[in-house]
């Protein structure tokens, strides 16, 4: 399973982009701010993950008492999931997934989250390799 993020709207305290499963267009994500972390200090939990590519599995989450999906090695961070939330007060440096209906917010992310969860674990029990591509055009 491939997962990419386009990062298309880079606001002052948060980056809106759109989430794709296998090449189709899944939902909007919410990030934190974006910034060049060989120029300036990452500011935790106001940091958006550099841009990349990175392995994803399907586990525990102590946070959310529950399993979500975990990027691997993501250079500066630890613990960065996929997970709903409505603002960048929510990310910590994670990647929020819903629908971008008012400005700086996403909704139905709960919902989207669930969804996007059983997509993943369901790729992750056939022994599908699960990677996301984190881009700015």
């Amino acid at each position: 399973m491939k997962l990419r993020v386009e990062r298309l709207w880079k606001k002052a305290t948060y980056t809106v982009g759109r989430l794709y499963v296998n090449d189709r267009l899944y939902c909007n994500t919410l990030e934190d701010v974006i910034r060049n972390l060989d120029k300036e200090a990452k500011v935790p939990g106001k940091t958006a993950i550099p841009a990349g590519t990175y392995k994803v599995i399907f586990n525990w989450s102590p946070k959310f008492g529950r399993n979500l999906p975990r990027l691997l090695n993501v250079p500066h961070f630890d613990g960065i999931l996929i997970h709903p939330g409505n603002t960048a007060e929510d990310s910590a440096g994670c990647i929020l997934v819903g629908k971008n209906t008012e400005v700086g917010r996403l909704t139905e992310s709960r919902y989207t989250s669930d969804c996007l969860n059983v997509l993943i674990e369901d790729a992750q029990r056939h022994g599908e390799e699960i990677t996301i591509d984190i881009v700015e055009p």
